[in-house]
C-alpha cells in the first residue's frame, strides 16, 4: 500500500492507527470496556486500552498496591504503595490518555459489582488468578450476552481465551475435575469462606504480562471492528520454548454457565432506596401473586445454635461471612447457617432495602412464576455506579463498605 506523503501532514494523536485500512477510530473511541483485574496483567491491558484511545474504561479490582507490584505494574509508582490498584490505574490511565473516561471500583467483584456494569460494557477484559471470579464473570457475560477476553499468565507463560455468548464454548465449559476441587477447597462444610491456605504468590514477568495482554487487546481491536476471531479458543504462549499454539475448546450444551437473560427490562429501582416489599409488588404485579424474587448470590439470614438453641439474625451475602462468625458467642460452637436465594413475601424483613441484604448497586434481579420470568435491571443506580462514564466529570470512584 502506498502512502501519499499528503495524506499524513497535521497527524493527530492516532494518525498512524488510521493508515490501517480497515481501522476505525470512532468506534474505538465509542467503546466501553469493563476491565476486571489491575495487577501485572490488567495494568498491561490498561495501557494499552489508554494508547488506543478506547474512551471509556470501568476498572474493577479489590486490592491495594504493594512494593512487589512495582517491577510487574507500569502504572504504579512507589509513592502508590497502599493506594487502591483500582483508582491509581484509572488516574495513571488518563494520564496517557487525558481524552479517556474512567471510572474505578474497588471492591470483591463477586458480591459488590452488580450486573448492570456487564450489560453496560461493549466487552469485558480480565487480568486475574482467580477461577471462582473467572466462573462469576463468565456466568455474568453470558446472561447479559457481553463477549469477554480472559486472561492467564504464570512464570513466562500464558494464555489468552476468548467467549463469546452465547454460541461459543464458556470459560465453564474449560473446567475439569481439578478446577471444581480447588473451588470447593475455598469453602468450609458448611459453606462459609474459612481461612486459606498459604498457597504463596503466583510468579509472573512484565515481559509475559505483556504478551498476553497484547493478544488480549489485538482480540479486543478484532471483535470492535467486526473481525473474526476464534470464539471458545486460547492462543497458549509457551515462553521457555518461544511456543505458542490455538486450543479450541469443545462447547458443553449441559453447561449451567449458558443461561441467557432475555428482555431485560430497566426500572425506576435502586438497591440502597428501594424495599423488598416494593420489588415483590412489581414482580407479583408483573407474574401473578405467588411470583418471587431470585437474587444472584444467596443470602445468609441468620445462625442457628443446635448447642443453646438461640438464633441471630444476619443479612448479607453467603461469600462475605466467614467461618469465624458462625461461632456462637454463648457456647463456641459453631452454629449452622440460615440461607435464602429467593425472596416470597413470607419473610419478616421486607422492610429492608436490597442494599441491606447484600444485593450491589445496579444489579439486574430475576422475577419468577414457574416456567414464567422477567429479568430488570437496577436502574436508578446507573449515575451513581458508572458516574463520568455518562458524562463529563473527573475520575472518580466506587467503594462499597459493608459492617
Amino acid at each position: 500500500m502506498i502512502i501519499n506523503k499528503e495524506d499524513i501532514k497535521g497527524e493527530d494523536r492516532f494518525s498512524r492507527f488510521k493508515l490501517i485500512q480497515w481501522w476505525d477510530q470512532e468506534k474505538i473511541s465509542g467503546a466501553k470496556i469493563l476491565v476486571i483485574g489491575a495487577g501485572a496483567l490488567g495494568n498491561e491491558i490498561i495501557k494499552n486500552l489508554s494508547l488506543l484511545g478506547v474512551g471509556h474504561i470501568f476498572i474493577a479490582d479489590m486490592d491495594s498496591i504493594e512494593n512487589s507490584n512495582l517491577s510487574r505494574s507500569i502504572l504504579f509508582r512507589s509513592a502508590h504503595n497502599g493506594k487502591e490498584k483500582a483508582r491509581v490505574a484509572a488516574m495513571s490511565a488518563q494520564d496517557i490518555f487525558p481524552g479517556l473516561k474512567t471510572r474505578w471500583f474497588c471492591g470483591n467483584i463477586l458480591f459488590d459489582l452488580g450486573m448492570g456494569v456487564y450489560k453496560w460494557a461493549d466487552l469485558v477484559m480480565a487480568g486475574l488468578d482467580n477461577r471462582e471470579a473467572r466462573l462469576h464473570i463468565n456466568r455474568f457475560c453470558w446472561k447479559v450476552n457481553t463477549i469477554w477476553i480472559d486472561g492467564a499468565i504464570e512464570a513466562i507463560n500464558g494464555v489468552a481465551r476468548v467467549f463469546i455468548p452465547p454460541y461459543s464454548a464458556c470459560y465453564e465449559c474449560t473446567m475439569n475435575d481439578n478446577d471444581w476441587k480447588e473451588l470447593q477447597s475455598r469453602r468450609s462444610c458448611n459453606l462459609l469462606t474459612g481461612e486459606e491456605m498459604e498457597l504463596g504468590k503466583v510468579p509472573t514477568t512484565p515481559t509475559i504480562s505483556s504478551i498476553i495482554a497484547g493478544v488480549q487487546c489485538q482480540e479486543m481491536l478484532k471483535i470492535l471492528h467486526g473481525i473474526d476471531t476464534c470464539g471458545g479458543a486460547g492462543f497458549v504462549f509457551n515462553g521457555m520454548f518461544l511456543d505458542s499454539y490455538i486450543v479450541n475448546y469443545p462447547r458443553k450444551e449441559d453447561c449451567l454457565s449458558h443461561e441467557v437473560f432475555d428482555n431485560i427490562i430497566e426500572v425506576n429501582m435502586g438497591a440502597k432506596v428501594t424495599e423488598l416489599r416494593e420489588v415483590l409488588s412489581f414482580i407479583k404485579e408483573k407474574l401473578g401473586a405467588e411470583a418471587v424474587l431470585e437474587l444472584n448470590n444467596d443470602i445468609l439470614t441468620g445462625f442457628q445454635c443446635r448447642g443453646c438453641g438461640k438464633t441471630e439474625r444476619i443479612l448479607k451475602s453467603l461469600g462475605k461471612a466467614t467461618l469465624e462468625e458462625s461461632l456462637c458467642p454463648d457456647c463456641n460452637t459453631y452454629r449452622t447457617p440460615e440461607l435464602t436465594h429467593t425472596i416470597d413475601g413470607s419473610e419478616d424483613f421486607l422492610e429492608k432495602t436490597l442494599f441491606d441484604i447484600g444485593v450491589p448497586l445496579f444489579d439486574i434481579l430475576t422475577g419468577r412464576l414457574g416456567l414464567n420470568q422477567i429479568f430488570f435491571e437496577l436502574s436508578l443506580d446507573r449515575h451513581e455506579v458508572l458516574g463520568p462514564l455518562l458524562q463529563e466529570n473527573l475520575c472518580n470512584g466506587v467503594k462499597y463498605v459493608r459492617k
